[in-house]
């Protein structure tokens, strides 16, 4: 079975989006061991210079980096990543299951991936061109991540 593992860089706070991560989250247990990390991101003043935001993602880059473990296939959530359809999203899936048995996917904060993070990504992805709150972003991903396994395992979830 697949180790799953979601870190992300924000705020601890609850949502009307909260429902339908824990329905994802329910429906992707019988696919994966997940495991949910979230990072708190660095306070910036309100209009952060660009040193301001490249010291907060470095912080930010450091506390991720306590998460990171060898020999598992690691994605980088970026605007500037490969884009790709959901059957190429549940042949990384099976590629990280059959190669690692471990996968991580890294959501950055509001200011995105310090570079050295992307750099040691085995993938760099972007889900859109546009910009969605970390919630909704968690929630699209682990939608994704359970229509791979339904696409994988022949389930009629997938049209």
């Amino acid at each position: 079975m697949l180790s799953l593992t979601l870190i992300t860089v924000e705020k601890q706070q609850s949502s009307h989006i909260d429902e339908a991560l824990h329905e994802y989250i329910k429906r992707l247990t019988p696919y994966c061991k997940l495991n949910l990390t979230c990072i708190k991101p660095e306070r910036l003043s309100d209009n952060p210079s660009e040193t301001e935001i490249a010291k907060a993602l470095e912080s930010e880059a450091k506390a991720i980096e306590k998460h990171f473990s060898p020999n598992v296939y690691t994605v980088a959530l970026c605007i500037e990543g490969n884009r790709q359809t959901s059957e190429q999203f549940a042949e990384l899936i099976k590629n990280a299951t059959d190669n690692y048995g471990k996968l991580t996917f890294i959501i950055g904060s509001s200011h995105g991936l310090a570079e050295r993070i992307k750099q040691k990504a085995n993938l760099r992805l972007s889900m859109s061109s546009m910009t969605f709150p970390h919630k909704l972003a968690k929630v699209m991903l682990l939608e994704q991540t359970y229509r791979g396994f339904t696409i994988l395992n022949n389930k009629t979830y997938h049209k």
